[in-house]
């Protein structure tokens, strides 16, 4: 009995997420600047998870190179990932709708300004979120979907510093609409994790930047993959806070932050080009690492598609573990 009453649930969980975008495996790429060009988006799309272009490094031009460049490598669903802080968002926008992109991901920013009119352009949009707070707010903002993200997450964080552990259980019992867990998942027993907490689907970023089809440079790649327990730290609180591999420019910062740098002097110094200085040009000392603290478990690069199918095999693996203890 406790095994049928465990798939039921299971795929009940699994179509909320997958009939909502059309996918085989509630399996969401993140869409990370320098990392997630349409080669990237395209080869998850095609092996059954949702794919997304990393709008955020990308001039308007270079978007809607990726994006028509995507639909031409896969017929199936794909998005596109904006975090509302760059410029160019009406650019960015325009090129999205114009190219009927069928989902968009939008961060750092209020859900309303562009919600309805990315939905009466036919895409869905899920909304980021670190709190309970924003979530009910995307709520109000009619977003068909959320991704709650924890502390573990790479790149740009909440201040709150609420772990996907607790964060997801929280956003469950706020929210009625489909929750995306991410931060700290790498594989499939994050997976299944993710979904005893209360969460329909998962958005992964550590493990597909480790992937051949990412657009980060191979050192940064590789940096990624012997990365171990420790080796990242939420830092740069003062302007956004974001989640990186320590280095020199890591260790400049906490200097700088230790003897009281005001905000302007840690903007100096993290200037214009860090990301794409270190995770697209491989500059390991002074670029900037952008990377969840999942880097730890990642151990190897591997093509995207044979990642999405190992983590829902790993998934299946714990899902069958549990029913059968309990």
């Amino acid at each position: 009995m406790s095994y049928i009453l465990c798939l039921i649930s299971y795929i009940y969980i699994m179509n909320r997420i997958t009939e909502l975008f059309n996918i085989e495996y509630p399996i969401v790429q993140a869409g990370m600047i320098w990392c997630s060009g349409w080669e990237l988006a395209s080869a998850v799309s095609n092996a059954g998870g949702l794919g997304l272009i990393g709008a955020g490094s990308m001039y308007p031009d270079i978007l809607r190179e990726h994006i028509q460049k995507c639909k031409a490598a896969t017929d199936k669903p794909f998005g596109v990932n904006v975090p509302l802080l760059y410029p160019d968002l009406e650019q960015h926008f325009q090129i999205i709708m114009e190219e009927k992109v069928p989902v968009v991901v939008t961060s750092a920013g209020n859900p309303k300004t562009w919600t309805k009119k990315l939905q009466d352009n036919g895409a869905k949009v899920i909304h980021v979120v670190s709190n309970v707070k924003f979530a009910k707010k995307c709520e109000e903002a009619g977003v068909d979907a959320i991704v709650a993200e924890g502390f573990e997450a790479g790149g740009h964080n909440g201040r709150e510093e609420t772990t996907t552990f607790c964060l997801i259980p929280m956003v469950r019992a706020a929210v009625s609409l489909p929750l995306i867990a991410a931060g700290g998942i790498a594989n499939g027993a994050g997976i299944f994790g993710a979904m005893a907490l209360g969460a329909d689907g998962v958005q992964v970023g550590s493990r597909f930047v480790a992937s051949l089809e990412s657009s980060a440079h191979q050192s940064f790649k590789d940096m990624v993959v012997n990365a171990q327990e420790g080796d990242t730290e939420l830092s740069l609180k003062q302007l956004t806070p974001v989640r990186l591999l320590k280095n020199k420019f890591y260790q400049d910062v906490k200097l700088a932050e230790s003897r009281g740098a005001s905000t302007q002097e840690l903007a100096e110094l993290l200037g214009s080009r860090r990301a794409k200085r270190g995770m697209y040009e491989g500059d390991l000392e002074e670029g900037e690492l952008e990377i969840g603290q999942a880097a730890a478990i990642v151990d190897r690069i591997q093509p995207a598609g044979e990642i999405v199918q190992e983590m829902w095999q790993e998934f299946i693996v714990a899902k069958n573990r549990f029913c059968s203890e309990w």
